[in-house]
């Protein structure tokens, strides 16, 4: 096992990476923009383990950051607020999230991600300098698997902050084998906010808002299609709400 693989496993280390990492993003989250939290009553219950959260994606790290705050509040009693950051004195670090390998070797902080608990997945490949989307290969599928067997776990079913690009069957695959409860996450403004990486601010004042909604209600026995129709619906990228005009708010 790789060393970071081993030392994302201590929770001394991860509570102390996560209380860093909180330090420096919640002024760009919770002061110098507006942060609107819904739906934290369907996470206070959940389980500790086999809880996958799905969202939409506007930026690399800023959705990520949020949510591990958000946890951490819950952890502390909070609902729908952060409120002052005394939660990063003993924070929720029994979650880890899906992220593309290569946006996770790019510099110090990055790096810093990696042992936050990120799950790499190789996401794409390139020919011809041209970089093409491929679905997770099943080493990949696998490593996410046993992460949710003792823990949360965050992904992206799209893959790319493209919104309403199409969601990637690997998901479906992993809820129709690990059976996890399944909670979709709505997320908006971040992409006004910060750049495409979510490691600089474009704008202050924004409104950021995360939504969570009730877990689904998935007959596991559904075809992958189905399982992965019904989380993109879900998560409101789905076709329905493209011709609803939703691309106005998330482009």
């Amino acid at each position: 096992m790789p060393l970071t693989e081993k030392l994302k496993h201590i929770k001394l280390l991860r509570k102390l990476i996560y209380a860093i990492i909180g330090i420096i993003t919640y002024p760009v989250i919770a002061i110098f923009n507006k942060l609107k939290i819904e739906g934290t009553e369907h996470v206070a219950s959940l389980p500790k383990k086999n809880v996958l959260f799905v969202s939409n994606h506007q930026t690399y790290f800023a959705d990520v950051m949020v949510f591990i705050h958000i946890f951490c509040a819950i952890k502390w009693g909070k609902k729908n607020k952060l409120g002052i950051p005394y939660y990063l004195l003993n924070p929720f670090t029994r979650v880890y999230f899906v992220a593309a390998e290569e946006t996770m070797r790019t510099n110090w902080l990055t790096r810093l991600f990696i042992l936050a608990g990120a799950l790499t997945v190789k996401r794409t490949w390139r020919h011809e300098s041209t970089e093409i989307r491929r679905n997770l290969d099943p080493s990949d599928t696998r490593k996410i698997q046993r992460a949710l067997e003792k823990n949360w776990v965050i992904t992206f079913p799209q893959g790319t902050t493209k919104p309403f690009a199409p969601g990637r069957k690997g998901t479906a695959h992993i809820i129709k084998n690990s059976k996890p409860i399944v909670v979709p996450v709505v997320i908006n403004g971040f992409w006004r906010a910060f750049n495409k990486k979510g490691l600089k601010m474009k704008k202050r004042g924004v409104q950021l808002s995360i939504t969570f909604k009730s877990p689904l209600v998935i007959n596991y026995e559904d075809s992958v299609d189905d399982i992965l129709e019904q989380v993109m619906d879900a998560i409101e990228q789905s076709k329905k709400y493209m011709l609803k005009g939703a691309h106005h708010r998330n482009i």
